[in-house]
């Protein structure tokens, strides 16, 4: 059942919530993602089936959310996630990030810590709009994307192109967590495909080099792309998460 959630910005957040112990995990999705996608659902199926506090959203502009797509950015999406944690989360959460919503996880984690009882990331693309859609771009296009406010460009998907505006290369500018200290002072598990040629495996040992934390860690998945949502691939995401939850055995003296 999708129910919604009005921000103090005035934007309305549709989402699905299910009950469940603590700590809950929420899913937070890729860039032109919504919550009905493959892994969003499949992780509420397994937290149904154990029994974990659950909870998936839409970004304004994404999914059943209000909004236009082409008038968000990454600051719009990231303050959409803080508030649906701070409204309908209690307590701290396991964060599970998608792409762009690596990124956004990301950021709750530099910003709200204290939320935060672990993350797992799915082909994280943290700083995607400065390292690979501007970066990609010749001067010409720059120029044409500053000058006329927005560019299509094509997309590898079945949904055609897709436009990239100022706004949001702009608006990224002020939300980057690579080029500052990152610490991630609880369990960090990245989960990567080898044949992702959305997110390539560098920016996975990019984040893994530049973070700090006592327990980061990278899983490479020989053959797996960017949807990262094959069977071997969603049962995979469901034992990390599960890992993060299990707190570690004491240590015993060798």
């Amino acid at each position: 059942m999708t129910d919604y959630l009005e921000t103090p910005e005035g934007r309305r957040i549709a989402y699905a919530r299910t009950e469940g112990q603590g700590p809950g995990v929420v899913f937070l999705g890729g860039f032109r993602s919504d919550m009905q996608g493959t892994k969003a659902l499949a992780l509420e199926a397994w937290a149904r089936a154990t029994g974990r506090a659950f909870l998936r959203f839409d970004y304004s502009g994404h999914g059943q959310s209000s909004g236009a797509f082409l008038d968000g950015a990454i600051g719009d999406w990231y303050e959409d996630a803080r508030y649906a944690l701070a409204a309908l989360t209690e307590g701290p959460q396991v964060l599970v990030g998608s792409s762009m919503g690596g990124w956004i996880a990301l950021l709750l984690c530099r910003e709200w810590p204290e939320k935060v009882a672990g993350l797992v990331t799915i082909a994280a693309a943290p700083d995607f709009t400065e390292d690979s859609m501007w970066a990609a771009m010749d001067a010409a296009t720059r120029d044409r994307l500053v000058a006329e406010g927005q560019i299509a460009v094509p997309s590898d998907y079945d949904d055609g192109p897709y436009i990239i505006t100022r706004r949001l290369i702009h608006e990224g500018r002020n939300r980057l967590v690579l080029r500052q200290p990152l610490a991630l002072p609880f369990p960090v598990r990245c989960l990567q495909g080898t044949a992702d040629v959305d997110v390539p495996q560098e920016v996975a040992l990019r984040l893994l080099a530049h973070a700090t934390g006592p327990d980061l860690r990278l899983t490479l998945v020989k053959g797996a792309d960017h949807r990262f949502s094959s069977p071997d691939c969603l049962a995979l995401i469901e034992a990390t998460v599960e890992e993060v939850l299990t707190p570690p055995s004491p240590a015993h003296p060798d």
